[in-house]
């Protein structure tokens, strides 16, 4: 259980050079949730995939550090996202139009494993959240976010009374809620600065979001 937590948990970092393979994997009960891709190169072929043409060829054509692809994300979503694995081959045709021709290139993915089952709960600020699970099954928490989102919280409307529209989050939200609720069949928490503190401007309505399997 502990393994498959923290395989859940982990954030996923691949990477591959023109003419490699690029493989995403996730464990049993999980997909692949992209996170974000980069293609291109900024950094010299000396640091991170070498070139592969002749060393001759290579000092006529001077290498770009400052190339990168802006279909790479899509790309990852359309190939990869909400499967449990998936691989290909690395080349500057996938991508469209080639911003760098004559420069190897390389493809960096960061990923994560989400859950095929998972819950969401929100409580609003001092609100009690309370978390459980079916007998014989226990909590994992996936996500949790205590503050106040961009889009904000159907379930707690916020009184903006002039205050700016800002996103503000708790950075130990996540650490907390395993603390508490992790390997339990239930528990509870206050969605409030004392058991958070208080990460936004004094008076700003926050919220508490987790996302949880049994």
């Amino acid at each position: 259980f502990a393994g498959y937590i923290s395989q859940v948990l982990k954030n996923y970092t691949d990477h591959a050079c023109d003419g490699e393979y690029v493989s995403l994997r996730c464990p049993h009960r999980t997909t692949i949730s992209i996170q974000s891709s980069f293609y291109g190169r900024i950094v010299p072929s000396h640091q991170m995939c070498p070139s592969r043409y002749p060393h001759s060829y290579a000092t006529l054509i001077k290498e770009d550090v400052a190339c990168s692809v802006g279909t790479s994300l899509q790309k990852m979503l359309d190939e990869c996202q909400d499967r449990r694995s998936c691989q290909f081959l690395v080349n500057s045709r996938l991508f469209g139009v080639d911003p760098c021709p004559g420069t190897g290139k390389y493809l960096i993915v960061w990923y994560k494993c989400r859950p095929n089952e998972y819950k969401s709960k929100v409580a609003c600020e001092d609100d009690k959240l309370r978390l459980s699970c079916k007998k014989s099954m226990v909590i994992a928490i996936y996500s949790a976010i205590f503050g106040r989102t961009q889009g904000g919280s159907l379930e707690c409307p916020y009184q903006t009374l002039g205050m700016p529209m800002i996103e503000c989050q708790s950075a130990t939200a996540l650490q907390l809620m395993i603390k508490r609720c992790h390997g339990k069949r239930s528990c509870s928490i206050y969605a409030s600065t004392y058991e958070f503190g208080d990460p936004c401007y004094p008076g700003i309505r926050k919220h508490l979001n987790v996302i949880y399997t049994c």
